[in-house]
């Protein structure tokens, strides 16, 4: 089995991951997990036996480095002062939104499927695969977390 250059794999893939990483990570997490994962790529690259779904691969590598994150989250140490309130007339932030806040509130598989299925139009056999669940799981996962966010987002 032939494996395309590393390069061309990053360059044909590197915005899925970011996108996905994002949405499961968070925006304060995310950058930091797409370097982990593509660290973890190069390493296990030259061992792949199988080429017919990198893009699956890199997704699983990613959600295992997203909980990874969210693992060790749980175990630095809180601040314990209030933070200063937002200047008047500022913007949401990135990641402060409602969206994002209903959407960091689904379960990780949930969060997951939501992103791949909604934004990177994923089929629900790669979506499996990613989960590493059955297809129909797949299918519910995405069910249940649009119905969750448009619960937490109906007006």
């Amino acid at each position: 089995m032939k494996l395309p250059p590393f390069q061309s794999l990053f360059d044909a893939h590197r915005a899925d991951v970011h996108r996905y990483l994002l949405a499961v990570a968070g925006p304060c997490e995310a950058d930091d997990c797409f370097q982990e994962t593509w660290l973890a790529a190069l390493r296990a690259y030259p061992g792949l036996e199988r080429a017919d779904n990198l893009r699956g691969w890199l997704l699983r590598i990613a959600q295992r480095k997203a909980l990874d994150a969210h693992r060790a989250r749980g175990r630095r140490p809180q601040p314990q002062a209030e933070p200063p309130e937002a200047a008047s007339g500022a913007g949401e932030a990135v990641g402060e939104s409602a969206a994002w806040r209903a959407l960091a509130a689904l379960p990780p598989k949930q969060r997951a499927a939501v992103f791949c299925r909604t934004l990177l139009g994923m089929p629900y056999a790669e979506l499996a695969q990613v989960l590493e669940c059955s297809e129909e799981a797949a299918r519910r996962n995405v069910h249940e977390g649009l119905k969750k966010l448009k619960e937490e987002l109906k007006p």
